[in-house]
């Protein structure tokens, strides 16, 4: 019998942590370090759709298992003004809405009529021209074109036999995916629960049944009486929930109050990116301030608010922020639910109001956009119009949207192209400092010196034997400080 040979455990695992280790070191090393946007965007694919997948019980591949199956959907509008163009850009934005949401379409149908059917949002007939588009594509959702009520909601489902959602309930949706902040899943919760709690029903008396005597339960003596209905139980909760996610986002938005605050104080000029969404907001912005956020050819890639600090080219420092895009017939629940993220919006200096110069329709974009300014008292701030994605935009368009917008610039953020032009706009229609001062600084207040480089305004400045001379402008708050050294 032969005998094993030595066998040292802890030297073998030793060897094996070392040559790990070397691998790790010559094969990951030279890696990039991922942004945060770009790692935002990793987490966001890790978990893609793929259509034609089946839901019954198949032998697959762990790798389709992690997918999730594509929803078929038909879309349907209705036509009531405007140009026929107008009508087929408004259902390719839906269905752009749709694939974002995570479905196929596979067919769209839309009708002309002088107002939607109050019963079935399209006319009778066409009800059954889709029920036999359902039926023959095996669609089993469909998307309308607008913002339906309960009995419109109701009687399609009926009439089609598969779940029908309008628009709003698919912008929702939407938000609901994109989420990550908690302020941000606050808010789309309580703009899903306000859209809700209009639309709750059941199949037959499900929701009508009474809570008291023996319906309760058999709760016996002291329970019985007429009780509430489950669709009031209902009601009853997701009120109380509203109430609670209202008290938290006021809490929320309270911190942001305090930033805003703090930048009025020290009179920081604030610069905010506003616009449609998909029209490149998040990019310009990297492309200003290297925020490294996240970048998604997507609808509402964004939601959660980015704020960064930067400065102009003579030194003034000022802030700017991308905020959630905007689309046609913007959900209200929305806009109430973000009015604190929107108020970043109304309460800046100066916004840049980025348009997609490549779109079908740029002007349809931005009388959207200045709709929703108005509904957040944002009209009133000086705003500059940004004419983004000029690398793909015809230059007839381009040319037409800087003759209708006088006050504009064109930019790609993609390749960087305008890019000086913009910060140069941005330079010239920030706030600037209105008290002019001469003084003369002893060369112990360079603290002084400091906060005239950052927020104001510096002619000439000297070294001399007695301090330092300075001439410029500066707020009223850092001039009473300067009042002490001034030169008579």
């Amino acid at each position: 019998m032969t005998n094993a040979p030595d066998f040292n455990l802890d030297a073998e695992l030793e060897q094996t942590t070392a040559w790990d280790d070397d691998q790790f070191e010559s094969g990951y090393a030279d890696e990039p370090e991922l942004t945060t946007g770009e790692q935002d965007l990793a987490d966001r694919h890790q978990l893609r759709r793929v259509a034609g997948l089946s839901t019954e019980l198949e032998d697959i591949t762990e790798v389709e298992y992690r997918q999730l199956r594509l929803e078929r959907v038909v879309l349907v509008g209705v036509w009531t003004d405007g140009t026929v163009e107008d009508a087929e850009n408004s259902m390719a934005e839906l269905a752009l809405l749709a694939e974002t949401a995570g479905s196929q379409v596979l067919e769209a149908v839309f009708q002309r009529r002088t107002r939607p059917d109050p019963a079935t949002f399209v006319g009778r007939g066409k009800v059954d021209a889709i029920k036999e588009v359902v039926d023959a594509s095996g669609a089993d959702t469909v998307i309308c074109d607008g913002e339906l009520a309960p009995s419109q909601l109701r009687n399609l489902e009926d009439r089609l036999k598969v779940k029908v959602v309008d628009r709003t309930a698919l912008i929702l949706d939407i938000f609901a995916q994109h989420a990550k902040s908690k302020e941000g899943q606050a808010q789309v919760e309580l703009a899903q629960l306000t859209y809700l709690k209009q639309r709750l029903r059941g199949w037959g008396g499900n929701l009508s049944r009474q809570v008291g005597g023996r319906a309760a339960g058999g709760v016996g003596i002291g329970g019985r009486g007429p009780g509430e209905t489950k669709i009031e139980t209902d009601r009853r909760r997701i009120n109380t929930k509203i109430a609670k996610l209202r008290r938290e986002l006021k809490e929320m938005s309270g911190t942001r109050e305090v930033k805003r605050q703090e930048r009025r104080r020290h009179h920081v000029p604030s610069v905010s990116i506003a616009g449609y969404t998909n029209a490149g907001k998040s990019s310009l912005l990297n492309r200003l301030t290297d925020a490294g956020v996240l970048v998604e050819d997507s609808l509402f890639a964004t939601l959660d608010p980015t704020t960064r600090r930067t400065q102009t080219s003579d030194g003034r420092v000022y802030t700017m922020s991308d905020t959630v895009g905007f689309v046609r017939h913007l959900p209200h629940q929305l806009v109430e639910a973000f009015r604190s993220t929107l108020e970043e919006v109304a309460d800046s200096d100066l916004v840049l109001h980025v348009v997609d110069g490549s779109h079908p329709d740029p002007e349809g974009q931005l009388a959207a956009v200045r709709e929703v300014f108005a509904e957040i008292h944002a009209d009133k701030v000086p705003e500059l119009v940004v004419i983004n994605k000029a690398d793909a935009a015809d230059p007839m368009v381009v040319a037409r949207l800087q003759a209708r917008e006088p006050h504009s610039v064109v930019v790609s953020a993609k390749t960087g192209e305008g890019v000086d032009a913009v910060l140069e706009a941005v330079e010239r229609e920030l706030p600037r400092p209105g008290v002019e001062f001469a003084a003369l600084l002893p060369y112990d207040r360079g603290d002084l010196v400091d906060r005239l480089h950052r927020h104001g305004e510096i002619d000439e400045l000297e070294h001399t034997a007695d301090g330092t001379r300075v001439t410029g402008r500066a707020n009223a708050d850092l001039a009473g400080e300067l009042a002490a050294y001034t030169l008579s």
